[in-house]
């Protein structure tokens, strides 16, 4: 027996719509779609009537321009290999005026995004007088090959969080910069800020000016923040895997690696589970529970291959165990400290867990 990530194909469709909510949306799809898969995720996401993307990777840019050659395709990473981007058809990152002066002859015919920094500081131009520099010593080239300005962007990074007054500084300064370049004249094919959090805090509609919200972990089944209802949005992912045997241990056993669990009773039983760490179940999750027969059961030890789960005689070898399903959603355990999202969902091996698609 092998622990298994299985994914409910019409449940995750049915999401995307639902995130959608016929608003135009770019969905990341980085880190080969939050690990569900690029050409599932892609296929899906087009079949629920999205058609731009966004990735850090050049390689699954690539990718994602074979499994959808009419979709715009959006790399958030600044790369160097100019002729795949050309080659490829797609749009990039313009991280900073530094890049723009050293590599805007690299650059040519290819759609480019101008990034703002924002608070988050990971990439973009610092200000709002730089963006202007680049804008105008773009009109002053006549150089019929030059690139092409398409986007304008930023991430907010401080969606998220809430009683803090970082998310409406980062919106302001951002829509500061919209505002004042869009009353200059200066027109952009894509703008786009919103990450999950954000599109949900605004009522689930993209921001007024904007082309898309820059969607990822709503559309993969995870709430971005604890105070949206459950049915907002549907996790179709279950990770589920098995009790290979029941043990009986007394009272003062210890169990599992370095004295990991201590039995307080005897004739404790302790189901022996074919999933651990190995697989990616990280150990903060293993201080929670898991879900046999309907019923959810302390986990009392983590190993590589294995884990203990204390039970009692309605559990048998044999039997089923969830450690993530409808009911027990990801999200349900970021809120409770396990880890973002996204870090457990990056977590779980999928050279070891076998994966299927239903």
């Amino acid at each position: 027996m092998t622990a298994i990530w299985s994914v409910d194909t019409e449940a995750f469709y049915s999401n995307a719509k639902k995130v959608k909510n016929q608003q135009p949306i770019m969905a990341v799809v980085k880190n080969n779609a939050y690990h569900y898969g690029l050409e599932f995720a892609v296929k899906q996401f087009l079949r629920a009537g999205i058609n731009t993307f966004s990735t850090t990777s050049l390689k699954e840019a690539v990718r994602v321009r074979e499994l959808a050659p009419d979709a715009t395709v959006f790399l958030m990473n600044a790369v160097y290999d100019f002729d795949t981007v050309r080659d490829y058809h797609i749009h990039m990152t313009l991280p900073s005026l530094n890049y723009y002066y050293e590599h805007k002859a690299d650059l040519r015919d290819i759609h480019v995004h101008l990034e703002f920094e924002n608070l988050l500081h990971r990439s973009g131009f610092k200000t709002l007088e730089e963006i202007q520099q680049v804008l105008q010593d773009h009109q002053q080239n006549k150089n019929s090959e030059r690139m092409i300005i398409s986007g304008l962007w930023t991430h907010f990074g401080y969606a998220d969080e809430f009683g803090v007054p970082e998310y409406d500084e980062e919106r302001s300064a951002w829509l500061n910069v919209l505002h004042t370049l869009l009353n200059e004249g200066y027109q952009f094919d894509y703008i786009h800020s919103q990450n999950s959090a954000s599109y949900y805090r605004e009522g689930q509609v993209v921001l007024p000016h904007h082309t898309h919200a820059r969607v990822g972990i709503a559309l993969y089944g995870s709430r971005p923040y604890s105070d949206l209802d459950e049915s907002t949005i549907q996790q179709a992912l279950t990770v589920k895997a098995n009790v290979i045997q029941i043990r009986e241990v007394q009272n003062g056993d210890y169990c599992g690696y370095s004295w990991a669990f201590e039995t307080q009773h005897d004739n404790t039983k302790l189901a022996v589970v074919d999933v651990g760490y190995g697989d990616g179940i990280l150990r903060t999750r293993a201080q929670h529970e898991a879900l046999i027969n309907g019923k959810r059961y302390p986990i009392r030890a983590l190993m590589m291959s294995h884990m203990f789960v204390e039970v009692d005689e309605h559990v048998h070898a044999q039997d089923q165990v969830v450690l993530y399903n409808e009911s027990m959603r990801i999200d349900e355990y970021t809120f409770k400290g396990v880890g973002a999202n996204s870090e457990q969902l990056s977590a779980m091996n999928h050279d070891s867990l076998i994966k299927e698609y239903r």
